[in-house]
């Protein structure tokens, strides 16, 4: 019998990765949103409580809201769904604020209705609430928090998303600065082409990545996590981006560039030892500066979105 109620942890998520902007990503484990969803009798979509940010509780007005809009219009279910939002990812944190909604509500509608639809057709409503977000569809963060691990977005039309294998001892380490980018500020700062030489360089380096995780080979990853492309130029909107990647470096990660649009910076380490290393020389850059901010060390989470039993 199917359930009339679901709670679940959407986790935040990486996007890009480096060398893979627009299409790789990966799924954080110790951060993410938690969401109420149930079944109601009247038809629609009814965000009911949001706590934690300042968010519109009109469904067309919210990622959450928009994208299982799109859901219901299309398995047009005899009933609606309450949405209850226990927001704890800071929008425009560069780690999947946005995506963590978008894709938590239709994960669990679609829980409720019985799993009619597939993990890539969950993602592709999710990307109708997450161009509210950022301006334009694209799946590097919801793919991640929906597939779980590391993920590369092959192809958005049709879409076709690819799980690529997480080696066991690779950590992931956060700085946060508690200041905002919006997605669409920093797709703005993109030059509209770039040298073809660069190009090659960028393609060269994710393929390599991709091979890295099929092989384990740490060596290769580091050589891999290189943005010849898109770091060069949203750095710039990020405080003291140059010292924490030299520090996060120097302190044993085997690379590090920013998460998604930005303003947090990922490092990935071997090993939680080197994460925490890594996250200390972080800490310490950031500590003689004005700027509040947060870190995080987290294993790759390898479930993605997953349902909360009661008492868990």
């Amino acid at each position: 019998m199917n359930k009339d109620e679901i709670k679940i942890f959407s986790p935040a998520t990486v996007a890009n990765v480096s060398c893979g902007y627009d299409v790789l990503g990966f799924c954080l484990d110790t951060i993410g949103d938690e969401m109420i969803i149930r079944k109601t009798e009247r038809k629609g979509i009814y965000i009911t409580k949001i706590e934690g940010y300042d968010l519109p509780l009109d469904a067309t007005k919210n990622v959450a809201g928009v994208s299982a809009l799109a859901m219901i219009a299309d398995a047009k279910p005899d009933f609606g769904f309450e949405i209850e939002i226990y927001k704890n990812i800071k929008p425009g944190s560069g780690i999947g604020s946005s995506s963590a909604s978008a894709s938590g509500s239709v994960f669990a509608i679609n829980e409720l209705l019985g799993r009619p639809y597939t993990k890539t057709q969950v993602t592709d409503f999710a990307m109708k609430g997450e161009s509210l977000a950022s301006g334009s569809e694209h799946a590097d963060n919801l793919a991640p928090g929906i597939f779980g691990g590391f993920t590369l977005v092959k192809s958005i039309s049709p879409l076709e998303i690819l799980q690529l294998p997480t080696p066991k001892d690779v950590y992931a380490t956060i700085i946060h600065p508690q200041i905002e980018i919006k997605t669409s500020d920093a797709r703005a700062i993109l030059p509209k082409s770039f040298p073809l030489k660069d190009a090659i360089t960028q393609w060269a380096n994710l393929g390599s990545f991709v091979h890295a995780l099929h092989t384990s080979d740490y060596e290769l990853l580091k050589r891999s996590l290189q943005d010849v492309i898109v770091e060069p130029h949203r750095s710039q909107l990020i405080p003291h981006f140059a010292e924490v990647k030299l520090a996060a470096l120097e302190h044993g990660a085997l690379g590090a560039s920013i998460s998604g649009a930005g303003p947090a910076i990922f490092a990935l380490s071997k090993g939680i030892e080197n994460a925490e290393n890594v996250e200390k020389a972080m800490r310490e850059v950031y500590s003689k500066t004005e700027i509040a901010f947060e870190t995080y060390v987290s294993k790759i989470n390898t479930e993605g979105i997953r349902e909360i039993k009661s008492g868990g």
